[in-house]
């Protein structure tokens, strides 16, 4: 019971420690939320993209290969990438959104599972999904020391901690976006500032992760 007990306290101090920074993109997500990029697809990314990361760790349990820190850096280019297309194409998303949105909401399945398996499928959600997963790539150098000391037991404390957190994470952020100060900030200036904030991150992960010095000019 003392494993389980460490196990639990384990996991959510692990993953306090390494999604802190989780919460600011989240509050953006949620700023962005309209008729075209729903809540849910905000929260199935996020489990989405958090629950890769956590397989790409696994072989941290069965005590296999241990991944590059500057290779995980690579992640940053997904959250380059989606900034770079949103800046291309914000002027015609916005006149798409205006166009279809009467057609978007009458379309809308009331069968809540087809709901469910179409908002799975959207792109927005792989959006959400393909963003956390690079934030959080430099997350699987810590976890693969951490469930490579676990027996099975434990592991699944800390898994079964590590996505009711997520769930938490993505309440404290929806909650934070609903407040007035924060939600007139985020609504005047969210829109404009994600592609940049999405860039930077972007940049700032393969910086953090050391990936520039995969480049020959940099080696020499």
């Amino acid at each position: 019971m003392s494993n389980l007990g460490t196990a639990f306290s384990e996991g959510i101090i692990a993953f306090i420690a390494t999604n802190i920074d989780d919460i600011f993109i989240l509050l953006i997500f949620f700023s962005q939320v309209d008729v075209n990029f729903r809540r849910r697809h905000i929260l199935l990314g996020q489990y989405l993209g958090f629950a890769a990361i956590i397989i790409a760790s696994l072989p941290g349990f069965f005590g296999g290969l241990i991944v590059q820190r500057e290779w995980i850096g690579l992640l940053g280019m997904l959250p380059v990438a989606i900034g770079i297309e949103q800046l291309v194409s914000r002027k015609e998303e916005t006149i798409s959104v205006q166009t279809v949105s009467s057609d978007f909401r009458q379309s809308t399945p009331t069968n809540p599972v087809l709901s469910f398996i179409l908002s799975v499928l959207h792109p927005q959600t792989y959006k959400v999904a393909a963003v956390t997963i690079a934030n959080g790539g430099d997350n699987i150098s810590i976890y693969i020391p951490l469930f490579a000391g676990q027996d099975l037991a434990s592991l699944g404390v800390i898994l079964g901690i590590f996505f009711i957190m997520v769930g938490v994470w993505c309440a404290i952020a929806y909650f934070l976006s609903r407040q007035p100060t924060i939600a007139n900030i985020l609504s005047r200036y969210g829109q404009a500032v994600v592609p940049f904030v999405l860039i930077a991150l972007g940049l700032f992960i393969m910086y953090e992760r050391g990936t520039f010095t995969l480049l020959p000019w940099v080696r020499s």
